[in-house]
């Protein structure tokens, strides 16, 4: 499937043309039932004539027994509609004034103001086989706040501020229930996070995914100002480093956490372990953290100097992302709370320290960069709004390994 897209930026506007390809429906567009009936007829047209040129076969070609439409071929051309239907308010729910058009056009356009030099931040993700938690339990309410908040942060630690946000849901077949609990998650994150739902796209393709499930992915775009950007520039030896707790794994290490807990252990998504306070698929199903307010604030007091979203590869493999040439970081260990969870995937599997470190997040969603005599303030401003942080390390020049724990 081909996916192509147009960004036209004029004074004041940003315009984005998402036309799909070969996929059963687009979630937001109106006539597709129209489009269908006229390409069918054309496609017969065309064969006919094709026919006419080809001499006669030896043995007649019979009809089926029935007509066969798209319903016998797996695709269900109502229940889309009524996934639109139901999908089509949450997304309104989400729009500013800045959008342009409504839910049913071909395209999302949305007004860029208030910018002198603005720069395009985009992000493209997905849940991963987090997934899995959701297809196991039933729930499906939370994986696309994870979605949306994971491409969140992804833009918010370069500086920007989230704008617009689109989502492609594919399924083998379309209930359209289940597609209306994902969506109010994607619409719930973006609430939230003040980022208007401009469109989407529903494909469902019979044969393609196991029956009862599915996959989804987003699409984001914010802006900064081109001389607020957060780069890391200004990172020098001696900076501080804040770690903000994370919710659980958020959306990264779940193959391992479910070959550990399900295949190793032999547990299931209800069992209760002593040392978590819920079951295994409320631990897992645990929503991957916005940290968007918390950076702002810290942004907008002229404190941050970079932010690293910690994902996959955890704080070993993201926070040199950040960090320029010739310098490393210090991750002091003990000087957080590494959530139960993570104990629990160690033990089970004996996993190396190593290896444990690259591949959870180990309770630090995000880490920002402040220089020391700023952090007492940083301090001041996370007290402020609630939010619990740990100093966690601080940035040394590289030697060897970029990042080290002690």
């Amino acid at each position: 499937m081909t996916r192509s897209a147009l960004f036209s930026i004029q004074p004041g506007f940003v315009v984005i043309q998402l036309p799909a390809e070969n996929t059963v429906r687009g979630v937001y567009r109106k006539g597709w039932a129209r489009y269908y009936r006229d390409s069918m007829a054309q496609r017969k047209s065309v064969s006919q004539k094709a026919v006419k040129k080809v001499p006669a076969a030896k043995k007649p070609i019979t009809a089926p027994a029935s007509r066969i439409g798209y319903r016998q071929a797996g695709v269900n051309i109502d229940e889309a509609d009524r996934a639109v239907s139901s999908i089509r308010g949450m997304a309104q729910s989400t729009f500013t004034r800045a959008v342009l058009t409504d839910i049913g056009s071909f395209g999302g356009g949305y007004r860029l103001t208030g910018y002198r030099d603005p720069v395009l931040i985009s992000s493209a993700d997905g849940v991963g086989t987090k997934l899995k938690l959701a297809f196991m339990t039933g729930r499906h309410d939370t994986v696309g706040q994870d979605l949306v908040n994971h491409c969140v942060n992804d833009i918010a630690v370069q500086g920007a501020v989230p704008l617009f946000f689109l989502d492609y849901f594919a399924v083998g077949k379309l209930d359209a229930r289940v597609a209306a609990e994902v969506i109010s998650g994607v619409a719930r994150g973006c609430r939230e996070n003040g980022c208007a739902l401009i469109g989407g796209e529903t494909a469902e393709m019979p044969g393609f995914y196991a029956p009862g499930e599915y996959d989804i992915a987003g699409f984001i775009v914010g802006a900064v100002e081109r001389k607020r950007m957060l780069t890391g520039a200004q990172i020098r030896p001696g900076d501080v480093l804040i770690g903000l707790p994370s919710a659980g794994l958020h959306t990264n290490g779940y193959s391992l956490a479910r070959k550990l807990l399900f295949d190793v252990a032999g547990h299931t998504p209800d069992t209760k372990l002593d040392e978590l306070k819920s079951t295994i698929a409320d631990e897992l199903l645990q929503p991957h953290r916005s940290y968007l307010k918390p950076l702002r604030k810290l942004h907008d007091a002229g404190i941050l100097k970079g932010a690293a979203h910690i994902t996959g590869g955890g704080i070993t493999d993201n926070t040199p992302r950040i960090l320029p040439k010739g310098l490393g970081v210090r991750i002091d260990l003990g000087s957080w709370p590494v959530l139960p969870i993570f104990e629990v995937l160690r033990k089970i599997g004996h996993i190396p320290e190593h290896d444990w470190r690259r591949t959870f997040n180990l309770g630090v969603g995000m880490i920002f960069v402040v220089a020391p005599k700023k952090l007492a303030e940083a301090g001041r401003i996370l007290d402020r709004m609630k939010e619990p942080w740990y100093p966690i390390g601080g940035v040394i020049r590289a030697r060897g390994e970029r990042v080290t724990y002690e």
